[in-house]
Protein backbone atom coordinates (compact mmCIF):
# COMPACT_ATOMS: atom_id res chain seq x y z
CA UNK A 1 0.00 0.00 0.00
CA UNK A 2 3.23 2.17 1.11
CA UNK A 3 4.47 1.53 -2.47
CA UNK A 4 1.70 1.84 -4.38
CA UNK A 5 1.12 5.67 -3.17
CA UNK A 6 4.89 6.26 -3.67
CA UNK A 7 4.22 5.48 -7.25
CA UNK A 8 1.52 7.30 -7.49
CA UNK A 9 2.96 10.79 -5.88
CA UNK A 10 5.82 10.16 -8.46
CA UNK A 11 3.68 9.93 -11.19
CA UNK A 12 1.95 12.91 -10.25
CA UNK A 13 5.25 14.73 -9.78
CA UNK A 14 6.54 14.12 -13.36
CA UNK A 15 2.91 15.07 -14.99
CA UNK A 16 3.13 18.45 -13.28
CA UNK A 17 7.03 18.63 -14.06
CA UNK A 18 5.75 18.38 -17.92
CA UNK A 19 3.03 20.75 -17.84
CA UNK A 20 5.55 23.22 -15.92
CA UNK A 21 7.97 22.94 -19.21
CA UNK A 22 5.37 23.47 -21.85
CA UNK A 23 4.39 26.62 -20.12
CA UNK A 24 7.63 28.99 -21.37
CA UNK A 25 7.03 27.21 -24.93
CA UNK A 26 3.73 28.76 -25.47
CA UNK A 27 4.93 31.83 -23.96
CA UNK A 28 7.91 32.27 -26.63
CA UNK A 29 5.70 31.47 -29.62
CA UNK A 30 3.11 34.35 -28.22
CA UNK A 31 5.93 36.73 -27.81
CA UNK A 32 7.67 35.68 -31.33
CA UNK A 33 4.01 36.24 -33.27
CA UNK A 34 3.99 39.44 -31.44
CA UNK A 35 7.08 41.02 -32.74
CA UNK A 36 6.24 40.09 -36.11
CA UNK A 37 2.63 41.75 -36.35
CA UNK A 38 4.93 45.19 -34.76
CA UNK A 39 7.45 44.62 -37.64
CA UNK A 40 4.56 44.04 -40.01
CA UNK A 41 2.92 47.44 -38.82
CA UNK A 42 6.07 49.36 -39.07
CA UNK A 43 7.01 48.33 -42.58
CA UNK A 44 3.32 49.40 -43.62
CA UNK A 45 4.20 52.82 -42.11
CA UNK A 46 7.69 53.01 -43.63
CA UNK A 47 5.92 52.87 -46.53
CA UNK A 48 3.32 55.24 -46.42
CA UNK A 49 5.80 57.45 -45.47
CA UNK A 50 8.05 56.77 -48.05
CA UNK A 51 5.30 57.38 -50.93
CA UNK A 52 4.36 60.33 -49.51
CA UNK A 53 7.97 61.59 -49.26
CA UNK A 54 8.26 60.97 -53.36
CA UNK A 55 4.30 62.29 -54.28
CA UNK A 56 5.58 65.71 -52.67
CA UNK A 57 9.06 65.57 -54.66
CA UNK A 58 7.31 64.88 -58.01
CA UNK A 59 6.60 67.85 -59.81
CA UNK A 60 3.17 68.03 -62.21
CA UNK A 61 1.96 64.55 -61.23
CA UNK A 62 1.37 61.51 -63.50
CA UNK A 63 4.29 61.53 -65.25
CA UNK A 64 8.47 61.23 -64.20
CA UNK A 65 9.57 63.52 -61.54
CA UNK A 66 11.00 66.28 -63.67
CA UNK A 67 14.51 68.26 -61.84
CA UNK A 68 15.84 71.95 -62.32
CA UNK A 69 19.21 72.51 -62.70
CA UNK A 70 20.79 74.87 -59.97
CA UNK A 71 22.93 77.14 -60.32
CA UNK A 72 25.89 78.51 -58.15
CA UNK A 73 25.35 78.34 -54.06
CA UNK A 74 26.47 81.82 -54.32
CA UNK A 75 25.60 83.14 -57.85
CA UNK A 76 23.26 85.97 -57.98
CA UNK A 77 19.58 85.30 -57.85
CA UNK A 78 17.92 84.82 -61.48
CA UNK A 79 15.01 87.01 -61.45
CA UNK A 80 12.54 87.24 -64.14
CA UNK A 81 12.45 89.93 -66.69
CA UNK A 82 10.00 92.65 -65.79
CA UNK A 83 6.85 94.13 -67.53
CA UNK A 84 7.59 97.48 -69.16
CA UNK A 85 5.02 99.48 -71.60
CA UNK A 86 6.43 100.37 -74.74
CA UNK A 87 6.80 103.82 -74.09
CA UNK A 88 9.74 103.34 -71.36
CA UNK A 89 11.18 100.23 -72.91
CA UNK A 90 12.09 103.01 -75.82
CA UNK A 91 13.23 105.88 -74.03
CA UNK A 92 15.77 103.69 -72.05
CA UNK A 93 16.77 101.61 -75.19
CA UNK A 94 17.37 104.91 -76.89
CA UNK A 95 19.17 106.70 -74.53
CA UNK A 96 21.66 103.51 -73.87
CA UNK A 97 22.02 103.40 -77.79
CA UNK A 98 23.22 107.14 -77.61
CA UNK A 99 25.50 106.17 -75.02
CA UNK A 100 26.84 103.55 -76.41
CA UNK A 101 27.27 105.04 -79.98
CA UNK A 102 28.82 108.35 -78.11
CA UNK A 103 31.33 106.42 -76.17
CA UNK A 104 32.01 102.89 -77.17
CA UNK A 105 31.22 102.42 -81.48
CA UNK A 106 32.84 105.24 -82.87
CA UNK A 107 36.49 104.11 -84.36
CA UNK A 108 39.04 106.52 -84.63
CA UNK A 109 40.98 106.70 -88.28
CA UNK A 110 44.24 109.14 -88.17
CA UNK A 111 45.37 109.35 -91.70
CA UNK A 112 48.34 112.04 -92.33
CA UNK A 113 48.79 113.83 -95.54
CA UNK A 114 52.15 115.04 -96.48
CA UNK A 115 53.86 116.74 -99.35
CA UNK A 116 55.02 119.81 -100.62
CA UNK A 117 53.20 122.98 -100.97
CA UNK A 118 50.63 124.17 -102.93
CA UNK A 119 49.96 120.57 -104.20
CA UNK A 120 46.50 120.22 -102.98
CA UNK A 121 46.90 118.60 -100.14
CA UNK A 122 43.94 121.21 -98.04
CA UNK A 123 41.81 121.36 -100.99
CA UNK A 124 42.02 117.28 -101.33
CA UNK A 125 41.00 117.07 -97.25
CA UNK A 126 38.22 119.63 -97.97
CA UNK A 127 36.82 118.19 -100.61
CA UNK A 128 36.12 114.70 -98.67
CA UNK A 129 35.36 116.04 -95.53
CA UNK A 130 32.55 118.58 -97.23
CA UNK A 131 33.41 121.52 -98.60
CA UNK A 132 31.40 123.54 -95.90
CA UNK A 133 33.86 122.28 -93.36
CA UNK A 134 36.38 124.49 -91.49
CA UNK A 135 39.90 122.75 -90.13
CA UNK A 136 39.35 121.93 -86.88
CA UNK A 137 40.86 124.59 -84.45
CA UNK A 138 41.38 121.75 -81.19
CA UNK A 139 45.14 121.97 -82.17
CA UNK A 140 46.19 125.35 -82.66
CA UNK A 141 49.79 124.50 -84.53
CA UNK A 142 51.11 126.61 -87.33
CA UNK A 143 51.20 124.49 -90.94
CA UNK A 144 49.29 121.98 -89.46
CA UNK A 145 46.09 121.29 -90.38
CA UNK A 146 42.96 119.23 -88.80
CA UNK A 147 39.59 117.93 -90.25
CA UNK A 148 37.17 115.09 -88.74
CA UNK A 149 34.50 113.09 -91.10
CA UNK A 150 32.53 110.41 -89.40
CA UNK A 151 30.28 107.63 -91.47
CA UNK A 152 28.48 104.68 -90.99
CA UNK A 153 30.17 101.34 -92.34
CA UNK A 154 28.09 98.09 -91.63
CA UNK A 155 26.78 99.28 -88.41
CA UNK A 156 29.82 101.08 -86.97
CA UNK A 157 30.82 104.33 -86.79
CA UNK A 158 34.23 105.48 -88.35
CA UNK A 159 35.94 109.02 -87.72
CA UNK A 160 38.47 109.56 -90.31
CA UNK A 161 41.16 112.09 -88.32
CA UNK A 162 42.85 113.68 -91.22
CA UNK A 163 45.97 115.62 -90.22
CA UNK A 164 47.97 118.02 -93.19
CA UNK A 165 50.93 118.84 -92.80
CA UNK A 166 52.26 122.18 -94.79
CA UNK A 167 54.96 121.45 -97.51
CA UNK A 168 57.08 124.48 -95.93
CA UNK A 169 60.92 123.67 -94.08
CA UNK A 170 59.22 124.84 -91.08
CA UNK A 171 56.42 122.83 -90.94
CA UNK A 172 58.36 119.36 -91.33
CA UNK A 173 58.68 119.67 -87.69
CA UNK A 174 54.86 118.35 -87.83
CA UNK A 175 55.79 115.44 -89.33
CA UNK A 176 56.44 113.02 -86.11
CA UNK A 177 53.11 114.00 -84.14
CA UNK A 178 51.22 114.13 -87.74
CA UNK A 179 52.15 110.41 -88.47
CA UNK A 180 52.46 108.73 -85.20
CA UNK A 181 49.27 106.17 -84.89
CA UNK A 182 48.39 106.92 -88.29
CA UNK A 183 46.89 103.67 -90.18
CA UNK A 184 47.67 105.51 -93.33
CA UNK A 185 49.97 108.23 -94.96
CA UNK A 186 49.03 109.87 -98.23
CA UNK A 187 52.29 111.25 -100.19
CA UNK A 188 50.79 113.89 -102.25
CA UNK A 189 52.66 115.23 -105.09
CA UNK A 190 51.54 117.87 -107.90
CA UNK A 191 50.83 115.53 -111.37
CA UNK A 192 52.06 118.99 -113.52
CA UNK A 193 55.06 119.52 -111.41
CA UNK A 194 57.54 116.83 -111.87
CA UNK A 195 59.98 118.29 -108.83
CA UNK A 196 57.07 117.65 -106.45
CA UNK A 197 57.03 114.28 -107.58
CA UNK A 198 60.82 113.96 -106.57
CA UNK A 199 60.44 115.13 -103.14
CA UNK A 200 57.98 112.48 -102.32
CA UNK A 201 61.28 110.66 -101.55
CA UNK A 202 62.18 113.00 -98.47
CA UNK A 203 58.56 112.76 -97.03
CA UNK A 204 58.80 109.53 -97.21
CA UNK A 205 61.87 108.61 -94.99
CA UNK A 206 60.76 111.27 -92.83
CA UNK A 207 57.25 109.57 -92.00
CA UNK A 208 58.97 105.86 -91.88
CA UNK A 209 61.10 106.90 -88.99
CA UNK A 210 58.28 107.73 -86.96
CA UNK A 211 55.40 105.05 -88.39
CA UNK A 212 56.70 102.02 -90.16
CA UNK A 213 53.52 100.39 -90.35
CA UNK A 214 51.03 102.65 -91.78
CA UNK A 215 49.16 101.99 -95.35
CA UNK A 216 51.40 103.97 -98.15
CA UNK A 217 49.54 105.87 -100.45
CA UNK A 218 50.75 107.91 -103.52
CA UNK A 219 48.94 110.32 -104.50
CA UNK A 220 49.13 112.47 -107.89
CA UNK A 221 46.92 115.82 -107.31
CA UNK A 222 45.16 118.04 -109.92
CA UNK A 223 44.56 115.39 -112.67
CA UNK A 224 42.40 117.99 -114.14
CA UNK A 225 45.49 120.44 -115.15
CA UNK A 226 47.59 116.87 -115.71
CA UNK A 227 44.52 115.91 -118.48
CA UNK A 228 45.67 119.02 -120.32
CA UNK A 229 49.41 118.46 -120.87
CA UNK A 230 51.01 116.54 -124.25
CA UNK A 231 50.68 113.20 -123.91
CA UNK A 232 54.11 112.30 -124.47
CA UNK A 233 54.43 114.29 -121.06
CA UNK A 234 51.88 112.50 -119.44
CA UNK A 235 53.71 109.17 -120.72
CA UNK A 236 56.92 109.98 -118.67
CA UNK A 237 55.07 111.42 -115.62
CA UNK A 238 52.99 108.43 -115.13
CA UNK A 239 55.51 105.83 -115.45
CA UNK A 240 57.55 108.17 -113.35
CA UNK A 241 54.66 107.95 -110.62
CA UNK A 242 54.35 104.46 -111.31
CA UNK A 243 57.72 103.80 -110.48
CA UNK A 244 58.00 105.33 -107.20
CA UNK A 245 55.13 103.40 -105.97
CA UNK A 246 56.68 100.42 -106.78
CA UNK A 247 59.62 101.62 -104.91
CA UNK A 248 57.84 102.40 -101.46
CA UNK A 249 54.99 99.38 -101.90
CA UNK A 250 52.63 101.79 -102.18
CA UNK A 251 49.37 101.98 -104.39
CA UNK A 252 48.72 104.95 -106.93
CA UNK A 253 45.50 107.30 -107.71
CA UNK A 254 45.33 110.01 -109.85
CA UNK A 255 42.99 112.69 -107.95
CA UNK A 256 41.05 115.94 -108.84
CA UNK A 257 39.62 117.66 -105.88
CA UNK A 258 38.02 119.97 -108.00
CA UNK A 259 36.29 117.48 -110.16
CA UNK A 260 36.17 115.11 -107.30
CA UNK A 261 38.10 112.24 -108.41
CA UNK A 262 39.04 109.07 -107.16
CA UNK A 263 38.87 111.51 -103.86
CA UNK A 264 35.86 109.14 -101.68
CA UNK A 265 37.26 106.10 -103.33
CA UNK A 266 41.04 106.82 -101.69
CA UNK A 267 39.41 106.88 -98.63
CA UNK A 268 36.91 103.72 -99.16
CA UNK A 269 40.49 101.93 -100.46
CA UNK A 270 41.86 102.33 -96.72
CA UNK A 271 38.52 101.55 -94.82
CA UNK A 272 39.05 98.57 -97.14
CA UNK A 273 42.42 97.17 -96.59
CA UNK A 274 42.43 98.08 -92.48
CA UNK A 275 38.96 96.00 -92.29
CA UNK A 276 39.32 93.23 -95.19
CA UNK A 277 36.08 94.61 -96.52
CA UNK A 278 34.99 93.03 -100.01
CA UNK A 279 35.25 95.84 -101.61
CA UNK A 280 38.40 95.96 -104.42
CA UNK A 281 39.27 98.63 -106.60
CA UNK A 282 40.14 98.18 -110.09
CA UNK A 283 43.37 99.10 -111.95
CA UNK A 284 43.31 101.74 -114.43
CA UNK A 285 46.72 102.32 -116.35
CA UNK A 286 44.92 104.26 -119.20
CA UNK A 287 46.81 107.36 -120.26
CA UNK A 288 44.79 110.32 -120.19
CA UNK A 289 42.13 108.56 -117.71
CA UNK A 290 42.51 108.94 -113.83
CA UNK A 291 45.60 105.85 -113.04
CA UNK A 292 45.30 103.57 -110.45
CA UNK A 293 47.58 101.17 -109.73
CA UNK A 294 48.83 98.56 -107.19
Amino acid sequence: MTTTAAAMNVAVTQLCGRGRRRRPAALRHDHRWARLLRLAVATRAVRLVWDQLLACSSCGGGGGARYRRLGPPHGPDVLPPLAMDDDAGAHAHTDADDDAADVEDVVGLKVSLLGDCQIGKTSFMVKYVGDGEEPNGGLQMTGLNLMDKTLAVRGARLAFNIWDVAGDSQSADHVPIACKDAVAILFMFDLTSRCTLNNVTDWYERARKWNKTAIPILIGTKFDDFAQLPLEMQWTIVDEARAYARAMKATLFFSSATHNINVNKIFKFITAKLFNLPWTVERNLTVGEPIIDF
